[in-house]
């Protein structure tokens, strides 16, 4: 889909990030406002004016505390997801259809301690690294698809950095 095109304004724009420790695992959280077992990486809008690479850098920082990370790979294309129908109106006011996003992969460069969820706005009750093969399983089911491509994009980066 084309960020831009007519089909993207029913979309909230927003950007991804993959993080992968040194070992190519890639952290999750799972999300705070939610009892269900499922699992997301960092995401989430991009402000009127700003860079996806900024948004990807402020959203990486807004929902992990930390910045310690280093730009591996852009992704190629913008993904996008429908919102299921019960969810959309309760979502940013109902004026989204879902979201299309831009990917980042990304090299967590620090230590696991200086991961600190509790953040100003907590979007994650918990969080851990898993193998990137087990994401599509973890993340609520209309989002499996969306992580598969975002796995499949960023194939050539997932292995560890001792490799």
């Amino acid at each position: 889909m084309d960020p831009n095109g007519p089909d993207a304004k029913a979309y909230r724009r927003c950007v991804g990030i993959m993080l992968l420790n040194k070992q190519g695992h890639v952290f999750v959280g799972r999300r705070i406002d939610s009892n269900a077992d499922a699992w997301q990486m960092p995401q989430g809008g991009i402000e009127h004016g700003e860079s996806t690479k900024a948004a990807a850098i402020r959203e990486l920082h807004e929902e992990t505390g930390t910045d310690k990370a280093k730009f591996l790979a852009e992704g190629r294309d913008w993904f996008f997801y429908d919102l299921p129908a019960d969810i959309q109106p309760k979502l940013w006011g109902g004026r989204y259809r879902g979201q299309i996003q831009l990917w980042f992969a990304m090299r967590f460069v620090g230590e696991d301690g200086d991961i600190n969820i509790a953040t100003a706005v907590p979007e994650f009750a918990e969080w851990k690294w898993i193998e990137p093969k087990d994401l599509p399983s973890v993340i609520v089911p209309f989002k499996r698809d969306l992580y598969q491509a975002v796995v499949d994009e960023f194939a050539p980066h997932l292995a560890s950095a001792d490799a």
